[in-house]
């Protein structure tokens, strides 16, 4: 009887919390079913995803040759003005909502952990935001994109190695060699030793000129010889390797 009490209190409880607060998508704003998590299903089959990570000259990969070096590349999403990617990433990056970039992290991840180029990753590691912006901004979208990412793969996620040096200037309205200018000096490695010898994931939430990770992967430190890129327009993963 005391048992029966408490589920029907914990139901009731629920019933309150699904009424003043509801579960709803964050993509189409509708009220989600059973064990739906953040995007509903319908939304998910939805998503302009790519094939990129079954094909070594995908072009994300294309993209970057010749200008850091490549293991591999891929994408998870494409860009489209307008589309539920578009509000998602909005989302996610302005209004902090990061349960979204880890559900995307967990949905790549988990195709991730079925290609081989992808399956013998150490180390997770965000692109990092200057400390200035994060605080204002109260989190780093990409490290909930990694989050993601390692909960899915059971890697290892750390926000401990790459560090930005400089606030510079938004990106947003730059061109490719202004992206360049404004980010080739401003990111610096620490904990070297620690990731000796690792294959390392750089995680970024956006790519748009790649200058970003290219500086990452270029820097003086040098993270490693060998990148491989893992989502692109949208979420955006590197892996380096030591």
């Amino acid at each position: 009887m005391i048992l029966q009490m408490m589920q029907q209190a914990v139901s009731n409880a629920s019933s309150l919390v699904d009424l003043f607060y509801p579960n709803v998508c964050q993509s189409c704003g509708n009220t989600m079913q059973g064990s739906e998590e953040v995007i509903c299903i319908h939304c998910q089959h939805q998503l302009p995803t790519t094939d990129y990570h079954k094909r070594a000259d995908n072009p994300t990969a294309k993209h970057l040759w010749g200008r850091v070096l490549l293991e591999n590349a891929t994408s998870f999403l494409y860009f489209i003005n307008g589309s539920k990617v578009q509000h998602l990433m909005h989302q996610l990056k302005y209004n902090a909502k990061t349960k979204i970039g880890i559900k995307m992290g967990q949905m790549y991840g988990k195709w991730l952990n079925e290609t081989p180029a992808y399956q013998d990753i150490d180390m997770i590691v965000p692109v990092p935001l200057h400390p200035d912006k994060e605080k204002k901004r109260g989190y780093n979208q990409s490290f909930f994109f990694a989050m993601g990412l390692g909960d899915a793969m059971g890697v290892r996620y750390s926000k401990d190695y790459l560090f930005k040096t400089r606030n510079n200037e938004s990106q947003t309205k730059k061109g490719r060699l202004d992206r360049w200018d404004n980010v080739k000096s401003v990111f610096q490695v620490q904990n070297e030793e620690e990731l000796e010898g690792k294959h390392i994931l750089l995680v970024d939430d956006v790519i748009t000129t790649g200058s970003t990770l290219e500086a990452c992967a270029r820097n003086k430190s040098q993270f490693s010889a060998l990148t491989t890129f893992c989502v692109s327009c949208c979420p955006l993963a590197v892996t380096l390797r030591r």
